[in-house]
């Protein structure tokens, strides 16, 4: 006589995204311990081992309240792509699926998350003339005729990538003009299939209480020691990595070219920016449930509806 085969259990991927500075990590943390799981981080800073204050890392205490994975593994003399951390992720979620049937993905950087949930298609090589002249565009002018033209290029892709990053923003140029198609494009052509169920949830609060927050975390980075980590890897400057909010004002600071003060409070405007920019792309998609981070039964009571 055959039995039936046991049916498989589902998997689950519950994203905990939203803009910088809202309490996205104590969320996650919240729901790793109810649902006896891990945290996989989907920030595309915080993997760097040598950068901690200047991007909110979790705390000591935090990263023993729950397993985190992709926080401070990698270097900042490593190039790493948002396809490579597709392809990282999918392999770790896989091992992290034998033994639950609940992961948290949890962080602010959209390319990474859409990476995980849908997948990039290939993006052709281009032509390295062209990074080498964009390169020298930024040197002589600036990082902003740069911005301009990736505004008029491909206006998804201003709206969504992080503008202060200069290595980011070269990339999408250089695609632009390398293909003749936006960049925006090659990472919406191909949904690819995978093996879990994507819950989705937004974690939001009002502009101004959003805006105060980050202001607060900046004061807060300043007080622990965050020039002095800036100072710590200047040398480095160059690196994709710290091409980045908070760093590059910091560098300013220590090249002569502003006050301390003045670069602080660029700080928390780009961060601001920043925040605004992560709104717009996770707004896109409609799928996302919108909770404040204060509302754990809302927010539990809303993952439960979708398990099944």
């Amino acid at each position: 006589m055959n039995l039936p085969s046991p049916t498989p259990s589902k998997k689950y991927l519950i994203v905990i995204a939203g803009p910088t500075a809202v309490g996205k990590t104590k969320v996650a943390i919240e729901l790793a311990k109810h649902f006896h799981t891990e945290i996989i981080s989907a920030d595309s800073r915080q993997i760097f081992k040598e950068l901690n204050i200047g991007v909110a890392r979790p705390t000591v205490e935090e990263l023993q309240q729950a397993p985190h994975h992709f926080i401070a593994n990698k270097s900042i003399n490593t190039y790493f792509s948002a396809g490579e951390y597709e392809r990282e992720i999918l392999e770790l979620l896989n091992n992290l699926f034998t033994k639950n049937d609940i992961v948290i993905l949890c962080g602010g950087t959209g390319f990474y998350i859409n990476a995980v949930l849908y997948g990039f298609d290939e993006i052709p090589e281009v032509d390295a003339q062209i990074r080498k002249e964009l390169n020298q565009q930024v040197e002589t002018f600036g990082i902003a005729p740069l911005q301009e033209q990736l505004r008029i290029l491909d206006e998804t892709s201003y709206n969504t990538i992080d503008l202060q990053n200069t290595q980011r923003v070269i990339r999408a140029v250089e695609v632009c003009l390398g293909t003749g198609v936006p960049f925006s494009t090659f990472k919406t052509k191909h949904k690819k299939n995978r093996n879990f169920i994507p819950i989705k949830i937004g974690i939001t609060l009002p502009k101004e209480q959003l805006h105060l927050r980050i202001n607060q975390r900046v004061e807060e980075m300043m007080q622990d020691g965050f020039l002095e980590e800036a100072k710590s890897v200047y040398p480095f400057q160059q690196h994709n990595a710290l091409q980045t909010v908070g760093y590059k004002e910091l560098f300013d600071f220590i090249e002569g070219k502003t006050t301390l003060q003045d670069a602080v409070e660029l700080i928390k405007l780009h961060t601001r920016q920043y925040a605004k920019r992560q709104l717009t792309f996770f707004n896109k998609h409609k799928d996302y449930t919108w909770i404040a981070p204060t509302s754990l039964p809302t927010i539990l009571e809303t993952i439960n509806k979708q398990i099944h």
